[in-house]
């Protein structure tokens, strides 16, 4: 009886994964806003890094925790203030970017539901209220 085949390998393997986070990071680098979240001049290591991040949790290569530990993806995010906006731009460039490499629609479902599960759970910071904005909470 054989194992069964991890989505890593269902989807195509190393080269779905170069072509996914390829076509991410091609939007972030066009989006000013999103781009001022990455403080190396080049997106190159911050691409790897993804990448190797999302081959591991679909059950690629184990390269991610053997070179970085583990992902501590809140920790790691800590730093930087994700806003409920900067999210919907970061789910926007990924979007596009699942939907340039066409996935089987179930495994383009599963993928999606994860990353939209994890871009929610990394916001740490609302979005700045500026000087004179009014409340119209009621508060």
């Amino acid at each position: 009886m054989s194992e069964p085949q991890s989505f890593y390998d269902a989807v195509g393997g190393a080269d779905t994964f170069h072509r996914l986070v390829a076509a991410f990071y091609r939007g972030v680098a066009a989006d000013p806003e999103l781009r001022a979240m990455y403080p190396e001049e080049d997106l190159g290591p911050a691409e790897v890094r993804f990448r190797m991040f999302l081959e591991q949790y679909w059950g690629g290569p184990r390269t991610y925790s053997e070179q970085r530990g583990h992902p501590r993806l809140r920790m790691r995010h800590n730093p930087f203030a994700v806003t409920p906006s900067a999210r919907d731009r970061w789910l926007g460039h990924m979007r596009a970017a699942l939907d340039e490499i066409g996935l089987e629609p179930d495994r383009d479902q599963e993928i999606w539901t994860y990353l939209v599960m994890a871009a929610h759970s990394m916001v740490n910071t609302d979005e700045p209220q500026y000087p004179g904005a009014i409340d119209v909470s009621g508060n």
